[in-house]
């Protein structure tokens, strides 16, 4: 398993555990023992922790657009891997350096996971949202760039 990936799985596992005891366990902590049992190690843990903080910082806006971009389904409804998932890609997606992590390997990143952990229709609901949202943003991106007069 590559690095990040692997770095992305731990960070699932870390995020699912706070989700299960409703964040009142401290985030920090659970990813740091996560990290330290299931990749011990690693060649880039600064990644997982940009990931985690990236997520913890923009978590309410993160929330809202999964909620917006899958209006079926309540957030509290969505099973946990599958919100977290979510989470992950759409930081990855909207919030990460696009040299780092290009768009389109954010969600097939976010894809893979859902397929090592969430259950038989993850990968294409988590496909949907993240596309959903992919084409918003280049949608938004070809409306400016008109705007400017940019080809």
């Amino acid at each position: 398993m590559a690095t990040r990936h692997l770095v992305r799985s731990v960070v699932l596992q870390a995020l699912y555990e706070w989700d299960f005891y409703h964040r009142k366990k401290d985030i920090t902590e659970i990813l740091e023992r996560d990290l330290k049992e299931f990749a011990p190690g690693i060649d880039e843990p600064d990644f997982a922790w940009r990931i985690l903080k990236g997520i913890t910082d923009h978590l309410a806006e993160i929330d809202k657009i999964i909620v917006r971009a899958a209006p079926e389904w309540p957030l509290d409804k969505i099973a946990m891997v599958e919100r977290n998932v979510l989470r992950i890609g759409l930081y990855e997606l909207l919030y990460a350096d696009r040299e780092e992590v290009p768009p389109k390997v954010a969600i097939n990143e976010a894809i893979e996971v859902a397929k090592n952990y969430g259950g038989p229709n993850s990968v294409k609901f988590i496909n949907g949202v993240l596309g959903t949202v992919y084409r918003e943003m280049e949608k938004e991106a070809a409306d400016e760039n008109e705007k400017k007069g940019i080809e």
